[in-house]
Parts: structure tokens; sequence; C-alpha cells
């Protein structure tokens, strides 16, 4: 299993969004135990699944790129006599 790890400011700038999402959008306050817990709780539940969206993103692109690169190449070739009949 991938386990996702923040710096200490990340983790600090993550509680501290969650606390004011809650306070702002929901009316409740929070302690940043409280909000810490929940970040991780979602890493743990839903992280797996966003971690994998990204590989399969990227793998798409990466494919697209390689398949441009591969027309890019086909111009850039030079005729040859290669395979006449004399």
């Amino acid at each position: 299993m991938i386990e996702m790890k923040f710096s200490a400011a990340d983790k600090e700038m993550l509680v501290y969004k969650v606390t004011k999402y809650f306070n702002d959008e929901l009316g409740q306050n929070i302690g940043n135990f409280e909000a810490e817990f929940l970040i991780d709780f979602f890493i743990e539940q839903i992280g797996p699944a966003i971690y994998n969206k990204g590989l399969n993103d990227a793998h798409k692109i990466l494919l697209e790129r390689v398949d441009e690169f591969g027309y890019l190449v086909q111009e850039q070739e030079k005729p040859t006599d290669y395979g006449r009949s004399s």
C-alpha cells in the first residue's frame, strides 16, 4: 500500500483549510485534532482512488505523446531506394 505523507507545513495548511471549511460552510467549529483525524481518514479511504486516477491520467497523456512522437518521426524520415526492383 502506498502511504501518503505530507510535510509538517503541508499538514498544517490542510488542517487550516479543513477547519476553515467546517466553520465557513457548515457553521461548525472543529479542533485541529479532529481536522487532522478527518484528513487522515479521507487519505486512507479515498487516497488510493485519487492516486490511481492520477496514474491513469498520466498514462493516457504519455500514450498520446508517444503517438505524436511517432508521427513526428515518420514525417522526418527520408525516402530510400530500398525495396525497388531493378
